[in-house]
């Protein structure tokens, strides 16, 4: 072992660690490098590359730029509870899973200001955030005051924000969306959407109801693929008033995508998140006569028939989805049992940050459905490159921060929820066998994770975001 101590920004002596023999995933594809990572930083990637007080042998295995889950939920009061995962418990298990920057939602009511929802948030994640963090803003309001605020959210390091087609608490309605991104555009801003068709939903939820269908499986009969394509649809053409680009969160069908197509064919920047649910799951989770096995799998958009997982496949390949969050809103069984007389209280929402990375190489990358460095692309770059966190995040290049995925090819194992730290009594992929596994975590040149252990105390930082540079 060879080099000499640097001093980080605080002073304080750190080591040098040469990570050694292992394949990096880069943004022009995998090549065998080492890393050398000085205090939080990477100083060094190449072949020949050596020094470091320690030096850590990953031969044969692939290393990743740390893992962005741009799509959480954690501590949300939402459906009469609140979410299974506070700040502590999920990030701890998106540490877990290789995730290593989560961007929350921020969610003041109706009523409240958008600094109000970010005080909150910050109390709600402040000193009990295992890795880095930032938040999204959510407009569920728009007026004089809300329109006022938003200089001061960019200042705040937020600069993307959220909107939602469905749920009257959140909905602003069609010409206050295409108000909010007209001045969103003005500041540089860009924002999210939850697409579907709200007021036909609840015209078919009252008419199951109605006919006493109060099931579990009239949950996706309710929120059918055609009423997600005219939601997007929609939102593209006031998208489309207002100039400016947007992003489809959780897109989960084919038609819904061919909405996206048809925009970026007019000349639209369309921006597409699906997530792991979508792509590994499908609708027939729903028809278990066991009431308990199918509540645990409501979510919005629900789970969709498993051909359409080809088509969100073949979409990441060709570079159509951009990126794969979880959209992680977790409950317990406990807490799903809500709705066993009415599937609409059924709380909506599964787990997901602890198990994205090893399930995305699994079904995508062994399976030959994508590369490497998609992988790479849709889990680290882009939504680092999407949000704001570009070069600091997203990528191993000499003075990015060290965050970095060390995963095996060969540690394959089975996912069992009684393996995982999620505060959940569940894991959607039960039983799912992996090919290979995360074998380290590493946070700001901080060992993190090692074989499955979540190592230290949570020491994840507020990152202030810049603009959108995908």
């Amino acid at each position: 072992m060879s080099g000499e101590a640097g001093r980080s920004e605080k002073g304080v002596v750190s080591m040098k660690t040469l990570l050694k023999g292992g394949t990096v995933v880069t943004e022009s594809g995998p090549k065998r490098a080492n890393v050398l990572v000085d205090g939080e930083k990477i100083a060094g990637v190449g072949r020949l590359l050596s020094g470091g007080e320690r030096t850590v042998d990953v031969s044969g295995c692939l290393l990743f730029p740390g893992f962005i889950d741009a799509h959480t939920h954690f501590d949300l009061d939402v459906a009469g509870t609140t979410t299974a995962d506070n700040f502590e418990t999920g990030s701890r298990a998106a540490l877990r899973g290789g995730t290593t920057t989560v961007i929350d939602f921020a969610c003041p009511n109706k009523g409240e200001s958008l600094q109000h929802g970010l005080d909150l948030w910050h109390a709600k994640a402040g000193g009990h955030t295992w890795c880095d963090y930032g938040f999204h803003m959510t407009i569920d309001d728009w007026n004089d005051s809300i329109r006022a605020e938003l200089p001061n959210m960019f200042a705040a390091g937020i600069s993307s924000f959220k909107m939602y087609l469905t749920y009257p608490a959140m909905m602003i309605g069609d010409r206050d969306i295409y108000l909010a991104l007209k001045r969103l555009k003005a500041l540089g801003g860009i924002a999210g959407f939850h697409c579907e068709n709200a007021g036909v939903i609840d015209g078919m939820i009252a008419e199951r109801k109605a006919a006493g269908e109060l099931g579990v499986c009239s949950h996706p009969r309710t929120r059918p693929q055609y009423l997600e394509a005219e939601a997007v649809a929609r939102l593209l053409r006031i998208a489309q008033a207002a100039d400016c680009p947007v992003i489809i969160v959780h897109l989960t069908n084919h038609e819904a995508l061919e909405e996206v197509r048809r925009a970026r064919a007019r000349g639209q920047t369309v921006y597409v998140e699906t997530c792991p649910q979508y792509l590994l799951l499908d609708e027939n989770r729903y028809f278990s006569e066991d009431y308990s096995q199918a509540a645990r799998y409501v979510c919005a958009p629900p789970l969709r028939n498993r051909a359409e997982q080809k088509f969100l496949w073949e979409g990441l390949k060709k570079g159509e989805i951009q990126t794969i969050s979880t959209d992680h809103c977790s409950f317990t069984l406990a807490q799903k049992d809500m709705g066993r007389e009415d599937f609409t209280k059924i709380p909506g929402g599964l787990p997901g940050v602890e198990t994205r990375g090893e399930l995305i190489y699994s079904a995508g990358v062994a399976q030959h459905r994508i590369n490497l460095t998609t992988m790479g692309k849709v889990l680290s770059e882009n939504p680092a490159r999407l949000y704001g966190l570009y070069p600091r995040k997203g990528t191993l290049r000499p003075g990015s921060d060290a965050d970095i995925v060390v995963y095996d090819p060969g540690a394959s194992h089975v996912i069992r929820a009684a393996d995982c730290v999620a505060n959940v009594d569940y894991n959607p992929y039960e039983g799912f066998v992996t090919c290979g596994g995360i074998r380290q975590v590493w946070l700001r040149g901080r060992l993190a994770v090692e074989n499955g252990r979540v190592l230290g105390t949570p020491e994840g930082q507020y990152m202030v975001r810049g603009k959108s540079a995908l």
